[in-house]
């Protein structure tokens, strides 16, 4: 009798979480964080575009996110993300070490980068700004995941210049697209220049429908007289609830008087990157992915033997990496990927810029 009171208690208690959940979880999938779907017109756009078919968009090569499908692997994955791999470091032990400066306070002039851990940075060229993938808020749905190693939180939203020319975010994931960044950036940006479908998020957080610069894989769009922006092709993936591929994932290409700069998104190697390279000879710089690989995901991020061959196949003549040094976000140690660059800048014989956190990198 007791075993059976104790089991229809859990019982109980299962459905009971059950039916909260059934309730509460459209209701919380409807806050401003989670963005919005592509519709109206903007739908329409995605449905005629050429690398968009059976209801979401597709790699040039098909790929699977996930190598090993299995619940087992899934399980243990899961597990590894969440307690540590076999002893290893995925987060420092200390605070890193983070420079912080007023961005506000640097002479227009000078030509300089500046990164605030993984995949955000800010690039400015001659006084025109340029702010990538932000994420000063969180970097996750929920405040408690994916959380900054201590140290590299020091830049906020209201540190950024006061005018920002263009914000590029490359795709929705929330370790590159935050809510909240954009809603307290919105008032200082000046366009925004992303790939198909994000618009409608940004939308939705105040940003407004003539500040955007929208574009297809291989659109370019004329910034100014003598700026020009080349949406080009990632292989990666998007998605910010439950629904997979249905905004687009994309690098982006600027011309400027200043050089050719290449802005990469998270992706796999693949061909697209020598089909870049011979389409836009000359890239002056190019800043690519590097961290948070895996084996199970290994197609749709940039495995460390691999970061020397994108250079090489683009034709960059400098390179930076980023995608690392703020989130734990696979299995690796946090600082490997820091090594992994050493490793391909001498096996190719890559130019390369190591940037520290929050300073100013003179380009």
């Amino acid at each position: 009798m007791i075993i059976g009171s104790a089991a229809l208690f859990t019982l109980a208690i299962l459905i009971t979480t059950l039916v909260v959940l059934a309730v509460t979880a459209p209701i919380y999938l409807h806050l401003p964080r989670f963005g919005k779907f592509p519709s109206g017109e903007r739908l329409e756009r995605i449905r005629r575009s050429p690398n968009y078919r059976d209801g979401k968009f597709h790699n040039l090569v098909e790929t699977d996110v996930i190598a090993d499908k299995s619940v087992a692997t899934f399980a243990k994955n899961l597990f590894q993300m969440v307690f540590g791999k076999n002893g290893s470091e995925q987060k420092p032990k200390k605070a890193l070490n983070m420079a912080k400066h007023d961005l506000n306070d640097i002479p227009a002039d000078r030509d300089y980068y500046v990164w605030f851990g993984h995949s955000a940075y800010l690039l400015s060229l001659h006084g025109t700004t340029v702010l990538v993938d932000p994420t000063f808020v969180t970097a996750s749905p929920v405040s408690f995941i994916n959380k900054p190693f201590a140290g590299t939180d020091l830049y906020k939203p209201e540190d950024m210049p006061h005018h920002i020319d263009y914000l590029v975010i490359t795709h929705d994931h929330y370790d590159h697209l935050d809510c909240e960044t954009i809603e307290r950036l919105k008032d200082r940006i000046g366009h925004v220049i992303c790939p198909l479908g994000v618009g409608e998020h940004l939308e939705r957080w105040g940003i407004r429908p003539e500040q955007l610069i929208e574009m297809d894989w291989n659109e370019k769009s004329s910034l100014s007289e003598d700026w020009t922006v080349y949406c080009l092709p990632s292989q990666h993936f998007s998605g910010r609830s439950f629904r997979r591929n249905n905004t687009l994932w994309a690098s982006f290409l600027l011309e400027t008087p200043y050089g050719k700069i290449f802005l990469g998104c998270d992706g796999g190697y693949g061909p697209h990157f020598r089909e870049i390279g011979e389409a836009h000879p000359g890239i002056d710089l190019a800043i690519l992915e590097n961290g948070q690989y895996n084996e199970q995901w290994k197609s749709i991020h940039t495995m460390p033997e691999q970061l020397g061959k994108e250079a090489v196949d683009l034709g960059a003549k400098r390179v930076i990496t980023v995608h690392h040094s703020k989130y734990a976000l696979s299995l690796h140690p946090w600082e490997e990927p820091l090594g992994n660059e050493l490793v391909a800048r001498d096996e190719h014989h890559i130019d390369l810029i190591v940037a520290e956190l929050g300073e100013i990198t003179e380009l």
